[in-house]
């Protein structure tokens, strides 16, 4: 396969953003992997080679966040709230306007993050216990967003950032949790995959960034002292939400 100059050039800095997003901050970029990569490509292998490239990222980010940095007694809830929406999301995708879903989505998150900069910013850092319910409820809203837009980030960032888990524990399960779902959704993007090879032979050449971008993740997460990475948590949170929102406004009023 021959690709252009630019899709190199595009490919390798999109790929190198959403690893270093996934191993400093446990994600929150991978919604930008799309539409940049669609620049240089169609919107359909963007799709298929970023599934491709996000799994490979969870697998390398796991040997740098391990079970020691997970929050067990909130993926005991999240979990199988990601799996039930998931399985959700796949099953009534084609009766539920995904539209209304994202913009619902990203409303709600840009409050979160809005009331955070105004206020939250401020109080001391939060300290809320584990709650069954909103686990749950963030996890299924989690997997189904994932499935239908793949922005899942949101819902299981307001819930753990309220936690006010240490930085580290909080980035740890949140990619404990996007390996599962991006695991997930990985077999159907395959099988996508292997009726459109272009997006799998781009894939593997944008594949070497992916080690270096979750090493350079990884630095930056241990330099950054925890308010100023939980600063950066919510300005890509607000991204991924103001993105969501936009996205799904702009379609509902074609």
């Amino acid at each position: 396969m021959s690709e252009p100059l630019s899709f190199y050039l595009v490919g390798w800095v999109t790929t190198l953003i959403i690893a270093i997003g996934k191993s400093a901050f446990g994600g929150g970029l991978a919604i930008l992997g799309i539409p940049l990569l669609a620049m240089v490509t169609t919107p359909q292998n963007a799709a298929i080679m970023v599934s491709m490239l996000v799994s490979l990222m969870d697998l390398m980010a796991l040997q740098r966040f391990g079970r020691d940095t997970w929050s067990k007694p909130d993926l005991v809830w999240l979990l199988p709230g990601l799996v039930f929406g998931i399985g959700l999301g796949y099953l009534v995708f084609v009766r539920v306007d995904p539209r209304i879903v994202n913009l619902m989505i990203g409303v709600v998150t840009l409050l979160f993050t809005a009331h955070w900069f105004l206020k939250g910013r401020l109080a001391p850092p939060g300290n809320r216990p584990v709650s069954p319910a909103l686990a749950l409820t963030a996890g299924a809203a989690s997997g189904f967003t994932t499935f239908v837009a793949h922005a899942g980030g949101p819902p299981v960032a307001m819930y753990l950032l309220a936690r006010g888990l240490p930085k580290t524990l909080f980035v740890g399960t949140t990619v404990a949790i996007f390996t599962l779902g991006n695991w997930l959704k990985l077999p159907p993007y395959f099988s996508l995959g292997l009726r459109h090879t272009e997006a799998l032979w781009g894939a593997l050449a944008l594949a070497p960034a992916v080690p270096i971008g979750i090493w350079l993740g990884r630095v930056l997460h241990d330099r950054l002292e925890q308010k100023a990475l939980f600063f950066w948590c919510y300005v890509l949170l607000a991204v991924a939400a103001l993105k969501l929102t936009v996205d799904a406004a702009l379609a509902l009023m074609r």
